[in-house]
C-alpha cells in the first residue's frame, strides 16, 4: 500500500517514513545473527526516512525513523559503525523531539543512546574520538529520564520497559529492574520483534532475581 502511494507521489513524506518504519520491523523479524538478510531492509529504511525529511523537514516521525534506521543499520554492521554514526543519530533525535517533545519512540531511542554512551569502554571512546573528534554527551541519569518519559507518553510499548530494565541492571538497581521488566510482560505484543524481546526479558528477570536472592 505504501509503495503504491509512492508510485503516484514519490516524495510523499508520510508514506516514506511509514515505509522506513515497516522495513525496520521486517528486518527485526529475522534472527539477529542473520545480518546479511537483515541488511537490505535497513538500507531501504534509511533511504525512505531520508526521503521523508528531504521532502518535509518539519515532520518529527521522519527524523525519528531516520535515527532508528541508522541505528539498526549500524548495529547490524557492528559497534564501530554505530560509533561513526553517533552524531548523526543524536542530531536526528534532537530534531524529532524539537518538533514533537512527546515522541515516545524518539525518547526511547535517545534513552538507549545515552545508556550506550555512558557505558562505553576506554577503547570505544578512543575509537570514537578518532572518527568524531568528540563524543556526544550521554549519561545514565539522562537515559533514565528519557525512558521514563517514553513510558509515561506511551505505556503500551514493551521496548521502553526493556530498555529501562537494562539500564537499572547496569546501575545494579536489581529490584527496580525486575519490577520494570515484570511490568513489560503485561504489555501487548505490537510487533513481531516483541516476541523475541519478551523471551529476553524473561531470561533477564530470572538472572536478576538470582542476584537479588544472593
Amino acid at each position: 500500500l505504501y509503495t503504491s502511494i509512492l508510485g503516484k507521489d514519490p516524495g510523499n513524506p508520510d508514506a516514506n517514513w511509514k515505509l522506513a518504519r515497516l522495513y525496520i520491523s521486517m528486518g527485526e523479524t529475522l534472527p539477529p545473527e542473520n545480518t546479511r538478510e537483515r541488511q537490505p531492509y535497513y538500507e531501504k529504511a534509511v533511504r525512505h526516512a531520508g526521503e521523508s525529511i528531504k521532502n518535509n523537514d518539519n515532520i518529527a516521525d521522519g527524523h525519528t525513523w531516520l535515527a532508528a534506521s541508522l541505528g539498526v543499520l549500524a548495529d547490524n554492521a557492528g559497534p564501530r559503525e554505530k560509533i561513526k554514526r553517533a552524531n548523526t543519530i543524536r542530531s536526528e533525535l534532537d530534531r524529532a523531539l524539537e518538533l514533537n517533545p512527546n515522541d515516545d519512540v524518539a525518547l526511547s531511542i535517545l534513552g538507549s543512546f545515552n545508556r550506550e554512551i555512558a557505558d562505553m569502554g576506554w577503547f570505544e571512546k578512543v575509537f570514537a574520538k578518532t572518527f568524531l573528534g568528540s563524543l556526544p554527551k550521554g549519561s545514565r541519569e539522562e537515559a533514565e529520564k528519557m525512558l521514563k518519559k517514553a513510558i509515561a507518553v506511551n505505556p503500551r510499548v514493551i521496548r521502553h520497559y526493556h530498555e529501562l530494565g537494562k539500564l537499572y541492571r547496569d546501575m545494579k538497581r536489581y529490584p527496580e529492574a525486575v519490577q520494570v521488566l515484570n511490568e513489560a510482560l503485561t504489555k501487548p505484543v505490537l510487533m513481531k520483534s516483541d516476541e523475541r524481546r519478551l523471551q529476553n526479558i524473561r531470561k533477564l528477570i530470572k538472572k536478576l532475581s538470582k542476584k537479588i536472592d544472593d
